[in-house]
């Protein structure tokens, strides 16, 4: 992952900005609709809770295309030009330099940083992620911390009920609508919450050997263990000792499935499952959706995990 390379892009978009204020164009027909919110979100999670609670209120662009991985975004000259005419940009900082950067030069009074909004259900005990060598010194976007807060949906809701608040600052008009919109959404991740908990209730095993640490606010909510091969970035590579204290670590918990992310090749699950006799299957932190996943939406792809959880571990 670069650091540097986006300001370069950043300097040719301030160019074009400045063009734009000159001569009036518009990127892809934004502000093309004066009765809806230009809201730019950052990746897919984000989109979709902008989608539920601004409804046909709002005109939401991802800057991450479908696909693409979001750890290692560059915005192109256009895309940073989103950013600075968004009336609200919705992102987590720390997770995409590129965007944080945009925000910065573009002014951060009209964003909103999803990081630390808390959970509106009380948070399961339990939980514990084993990082080796290589996990435990990632050091990635947020600081060694794992920013896939989303896989949480009782955290998505309160990010939704967060939304609501500050679309109805930009847009008072609206405000309740948004706000019950936020409500129908809570409702939603709150059953998709319940799914989760029961279905993963009474399992053999609670282990996760994973490809990549994404997946802690999922398993400290349901009360699983974490097991990472390589640490919070997705394009380490372990070193053989990692992989051999891996490998042990998926026969000690009789792992039956290495699992390995949709966006992300899958050669290191693939190694560790050879070397313990298991097989691999997609855990999907939902950072992007692909062409893979159709007409799903976030909700469809978290019961997808669920249903994939079930089988690795056993659950009855």
């Amino acid at each position: 992952m670069s650091f540097r390379r986006p300001t370069r892009a950043l300097a040719a978009a301030t160019a074009l900005v400045a063009l734009c204020a000159v001569t009036g164009c518009a990127e892809d027909g934004a502000g093309a609709d004066p009765q809806r919110v230009d809201v730019a979100a950052a990746f897919y999670p984000l989109q979709f809770v902008v989608e539920r609670v601004g409804g046909d209120a709002v005109r939401v662009t991802n800057l991450t295309k479908p696909g693409a991985e979001p750890h290692d975004l560059e915005l192109t000259p256009g895309q940073v030009g989103e950013v600075s005419q968004a009336e609200l940009i919705v992102y987590l900082k720390g997770f995409q330099p590129a965007v944080d950067e945009a925000i910065d030069q573009s002014g951060g009074d009209r964003a909103l940083d999803v990081a630390g909004v808390q959970p509106l259900l009380a948070a399961s005990a339990g939980g514990h992620d084993h990082e080796g060598e290589e996990a435990g010194h990632a050091e990635e976007a947020s600081g060694g911390k794992d920013p896939h807060l989303w896989l949480d949906p009782t955290r998505l809701a309160g990010v939704g009920d967060r939304l609501a608040q500050r679309l109805g600052e930009v847009d008072p008009g609206r405000a309740a609508d948004y706000t019950a919109r936020a409500g129908t959404l809570r409702a939603d991740l709150a059953k998709l919450d319940a799914e989760f908990a029961a279905g993963l209730k009474t399992c053999q095993r609670r282990e996760l050997v994973v490809s990549h640490t994404a997946f802690g606010y999922l398993t400290e909510r349901y009360q699983l263990d974490q097991i990472g091969i390589t640490g919070l970035a997705p394009e380490n590579e372990p070193s053989p000792q990692r992989l051999a204290e891996a490998a042990r670590e998926a026969r000690k918990h009789q792992a039956t499935t290495i699992f390995f992310e949709s966006l992300v090749s899958p050669k290191v699950a693939e190694t560790i499952a050879r070397q313990v006799g298991a097989k691999t299957a997609v855990l999907d932190p939902l950072e992007g959706l692909s062409a893979a996943n159709g007409d799903e939406d976030y909700l469809s792809v978290m019961r997808t995990n669920l249903a994939t959880l079930r089988t690795a571990l056993s659950c009855s």
